[in-house]
């Protein structure tokens, strides 16, 4: 539950602790005004009909949406994820940090590594270990990638070699972990966002998204964040390319999609006629030594489907058998006793992969125009989230030999947001004082829309991308630090923003709070809002004209 007057809150949040000591899970209190408890539906329906309660919505769970560098020293840059694996130093923390550490089993904090927090998942059993340890790899991938030191000799197995370091390795880390191998609860989203506005956190990086706007954790946390002074970076999601498929389209996210980079890795398929067929993939398999093997297509082992889901094979067929799937990965055919997986994609392409330019906008992951705001263009801006190398869990049970550091390669628009988040960390680094919105304005508006070629950025199919590909471009490393001019969109603005959709005043005042304290909607409603970027329809003999905050 969301947005509550303080008495109110107090009044209620007492009449469910009587009835229940573990009624309440969260009482949100730093920057947003709330709680969430356990309910009965009868009971969430009795709460939302009281004078003061913005909005009771179910508790969702999220997934995780599965270079260059630069410099940038002491932003605190707070991570919403899976947690992390420890490891490293700097010089004193910054006195303007005011979190804490929940230290736990094999955990403890640095000077890198400032803070850590854990959220157990109230729907569920608690986390493993009730440590913000990294329990699956991917919240210690994205830190480290956001602002890991510079490491030489990274690579994977031998693969990509050289040296690693995250976009803003001068930055701090802050883990909130709000993610286990159950989901991310958004009840605990909302919390690590209360927690990271009282702690001072710089940028918040989170991967994870609904298009669901109103009854969305993630975006109700982000307007207090930036209300706040906190600019909040997250994923456009991995559910392109088909119109309203991005998440994260409140205008006060930063929202990132996912292009390639120069890097590429091909292993061979041989057939028993000696045929070699070359597909996208890593394998350390020795070809001249490994067996022969049957191969067998799903649609020949299916009970249910020819896409290799749970439950859909047969196990008779497909033990002992390499089998050939479409689109999915292999844990079913593994689980079934089958020895490998051959993984077709017959998506129509007028350019083969191996042309050679980059950055081209992936497919799978980018994402269109959002459901909630139409006159503003999602994704805002793209960057690498392919084939991305970067520090893995400690405890991994991969083939890495034990005592050598563990990297991994993984691909989704997780990989491309804490790229953002580095450089957002840079830009805030050299211009403290400014706003979300001039960040995010410092990205947009430097960034390039042409690939190494000099040529118009392609989509994963090879046609010309477009900004409902790619947001206003890929993002540059060096532009928004060095730009003579920022668009400004002020709290004021967002609040109007949310007047032409449908919010009375008392509500917004409700949900703003003290920023709200003496704001009334405009007599005259409009969906303007100051951007870096519009969106205009064609084929109109209409006159238009677009209105501006720039700060030089």
């Amino acid at each position: 539950m969301e947005h509550l007057q303080e008495t109110k809150m107090v009044s209620i949040l007492f009449t469910w602790s009587c009835r229940n000591g573990n009624a309440v899970v969260y009482n949100y209190r730093h920057g947003i005004s709330g709680f969430a408890a356990r309910l009965s539906a009868d009971e969430a329906h009795l709460i939302a009909q009281r004078p003061g309660v913005v909005s009771v919505f179910p508790d969702p769970i999220f997934s995780d949406y599965n270079s260059s560098s630069y410099a940038s020293d002491d932003t605190i840059i707070g991570i919403l994820d899976s947690g992390i694996w420890p490891d490293s130093d700097m010089t004193p923390i910054p006195s303007r940090w005011k979190g804490i550490c929940m230290e736990g089993p094999d955990f403890n904090c640095n000077r890198k590594i400032i803070g850590a927090r854990v959220y157990n998942d109230p729907q569920g059993p608690t986390t493993k270990s009730n440590s913000p340890r990294d329990e699956d790899g991917h919240g210690t991938h994205v830190a480290v990638t956001a602002a890991g030191r510079a490491v030489q000799s990274v690579s994977y197995h031998g693969l990509a070699n050289g040296t690693a370091k995250g976009g803003s390795p001068g930055s701090r880390i802050a883990v909130y972990k709000v993610c286990s191998v159950f989901g991310c609860a958004g009840s605990s989203i909302l919390a690590a966002f209360d927690d990271a506005i009282a702690d001072g956190v710089d940028i918040l990086s989170l991967l994870l998204g609904t298009i669901e706007f109103k009854i969305d954790a993630i975006a109700i946390g982000a307007f207090h964040a930036v209300a706040n002074g906190m600019t909040v970076v997250c994923s456009a999601g991995n559910g392109g390319p088909s119109l309203g498929s991005v998440v994260n389209d409140a205008p006060w996210i930063l929202t990132i999609a996912t292009t390639t980079i120069d890097r590429d890795f091909e292993s061979d398929v041989v057939m028993g006629d000696k045929t070699v067929i070359k597909g996208e993939a890593i394998n350390f398999a020795n070809i001249q030594k490994s067996p022969v093997y049957p191969l067998i297509y799903s649609k020949a082992a299916k009970k249910a489907n020819a896409n290799c889901y749970p439950d859909s094979l047969n196990k008779t067929l497909v033990e002992g058998r390499i089998v050939l799937c479409e689109y999915v990965d292999s844990s079913e055919v593994q689980s079934l006793g089958g020895v490998g997986v051959i993984s077709v994609d017959d998506m129509t392409r007028s350019m083969a992969d191996t042309y050679g330019t980059f950055p081209t906008t992936e497919q799978f992951k980018r994402c269109c125009q959002g459901l909630f705001i139409h006159q503003l263009n999602k994704p805002d801006i793209s960057t690498p989230g392919v084939d991305i190398l970067a520090a893995w869990n400690g405890n991994d049970t991969g083939p890495t030999p034990k005592g050598e550091p563990v990297f991994s390669i993984i691909s989704g628009t997780s990989m491309s947001c804490p790229h953002i988040s580095g450089v957002a960390a840079t830009v805030k680094s050299k211009y403290p004082t400014w706003s979300p919105s001039m960040i995010r304005s410092a990205i947009m508006t430097t960034a390039f829309q042409t690939n190494n070629l000099k040529e118009p950025m392609t989509t994963h199919s090879g046609s010309i991308a477009t900004p409902y590909d790619y947001g206003a471009g890929e993002v540059s490393i060096s532009g928004p630090l060095n730009l003579g001019l920022v668009y400004e969109t002020t709290t004021i603005d967002y609040l109007n923003f949310l007047c032409y959709y449908g919010y009375n005043e008392s509500t917004i005042q409700i949900i703003a709070s003290a920023t709200a304290a003496n704001f009334t909607c405009p007599q005259e409603l409009s969906k303007d809002l100051t951007s870096n970027k519009y969106q205009l329809p064609i084929n109109t003999s209409f006159k238009f004209i677009m209105k501006t905050n720039q700060e030089n």
